[in-house]
């Protein structure tokens, strides 16, 4: 490790400012935010929105307390090996079976992204890496501390993933650069963004172009996947009342076209930096107005199969996106006994079978939202994978990145099936990450 974790906090703990339950989308700007709330599913439009979220944990479900506080500062150096061996396939290449020679529980790893706070990592986050081989982490809050310092912090994991047998596999290292409101990085060598609404009246040559800037940026700061741009789909009418979306200016546009045209020009600007795009909040977030991190039983009762929000994200998916992320709501005209994370008609059949998405599917929060608390955490990690999901986010609370892991775990291990899911998920993040 570079030994800069007390340097490196420092530095982002001055420039961050203060934020609530931020999951991978929540409000930051030139003008005060809203009463800071979850993790950006759904909402109140008092909400904030978020995707990731860095509140205080929700006591439903929550495993026993770390052995490493949460609020120590920064990453110690976890174990310098693995006690499983390289298998055939140490590396891009290598053998002909991806997953050749990995334990179970390094599998499980790959399907788990941790939350790291930029303005005060917290040491479960590190355990989390070293000591369930969980390799891939999200960014968030708010940082002024610019790409130098944000490298440093990233350098700090992805060294701590690098005394594990990693197979040659390097970490995802995301955050939530949507603009606007949803911005989780600022400062030296980082533009301010502007919300999508106003992104969307640019030309979509000129949208493209500066997303490419925005991805260098990022890129830079050796991040290579952003949770956005947001392509759900909003009327007009109806924004302010939108809470996760329309309410902070998140939608490009009010039309299907629109949002199409400006949401895929953005994604291929992020892509031609090397950072890959998440589409999100399949099927749509569009036709709520709670927030899902803030309550529990958001549901949405319009959005069906056939929805013109359904189509733009098919059209993203045409469009080349090789990671979606799922909402929490609940689609009554879809599955109406399950949140869309764990639900297998909107994963298994909706996106995977009728829109023929073969990507990395990825959940909103699933460690803090309110909408995921009648479940604990092991519960919601595995009725995730089990629906069809690749990658589970634990970001708002990462203590319980570790319940998650252990109960893919011990659940592989007694269901033949679901070991099946659990090689196919991590075989499908595994090779997203090796394509680059």
């Amino acid at each position: 490790m570079r030994g800069t974790r007390a340097r490196t906090s420092a530095v982002l703990g001055a420039g961050a400012l203060a934020v609530g339950l931020l999951a991978g989308c929540g409000p930051a700007g030139d003008e005060p935010a809203p009463t800071p709330a979850g993790t950006g599913a759904s909402g109140s439009a008092a909400a904030s929105p978020s995707a990731t979220g860095t509140g205080a944990p929700a006591t439903t479900g929550a495993p026993s307390s770390p052995t490493s506080s949460p609020t120590s500062s920064g990453p110690t150096p976890g174990p310098t090996a693995s006690n499983d061996a390289p298998g055939e396939d140490d590396g891009p290449g290598g053998g002909t079976d991806i997953l050749a020679g990995w334990s179970l529980e390094q599998k499980v790893g790959q399907l788990v992204m941790v939350g790291v706070a930029v303005d005060s990592p917290a040491q479960v986050s590190a355990d989390a890496v070293t000591e369930h081989h969980v390799g891939n982490v999200f960014l968030h809050g708010r940082s002024e501390a610019g790409v130098d310092a944000t490298r440093d912090l990233v350098e700090e994991y992805t060294d701590l993933a690098g005394r594990r047998t990693t197979h040659g596999t390097p970490m995802l290292v995301a955050t939530d650069q949507e603009g606007g409101l949803v911005q989780v990085l600022r400062g030296p060598g980082f533009s301010d963004i502007p919300r999508a609404t106003e992104q969307a009246e640019w030309p979509a040559a000129t949208l493209r172009e500066r997303a490419e800037g925005w991805g260098d940026e990022l890129a830079a700061a050796g991040i290579n996947l952003n949770l956005a741009p947001v392509m759900d789909l909003v009327d007009a009418d109806e924004a302010e009342g939108n809470a996760p979306i329309g309410h902070f200016d998140r939608s490009y546009g009010f039309t299907p076209s629109s949002v199409t045209r400006s949401a895929n020009a953005f994604s291929a600007g992020m892509r031609a930096a090397g950072v890959e795009p998440v589409i999100k909040h399949f099927p749509g977030l569009g036709r709520v107005t709670r927030n899902t991190d803030t309550d529990a039983g958001v549901t949405d009762t319009r959005t069906g199969p056939d929805a013109a929000s359904v189509e733009v994200f098919a059209k993203g998916i045409d469009a080349g996106a090789r990671y979606v992320m799922v909402s929490s709501a609940v689609y009554d005209k879809i599955d109406p006994d399950a949140p869309a994370v764990f639900s297998r008609a909107v994963v298994g059949d909706l996106l995977r079978d009728d829109l023929g998405f073969d990507g990395v599917v990825i959940t909103d929060d699933l460690s803090a939202a309110a909408q995921a608390q009648d479940w604990t955490p092991g519960q919601r990690a595995v009725r995730a994978v089990d629906a069809g999901v690749d990658l589970v986010l634990a970001s708002a609370d990462p203590s319980v990145a570790p319940a998650m892991a252990d109960a893919l775990v011990a659940e592989a291990r007694d269901d033949p099936e679901f070991a099946a899911k659990v090689d196919e998920s991590a075989r499908r993040v595994v090779e997203a990450k090796r394509q680059g």
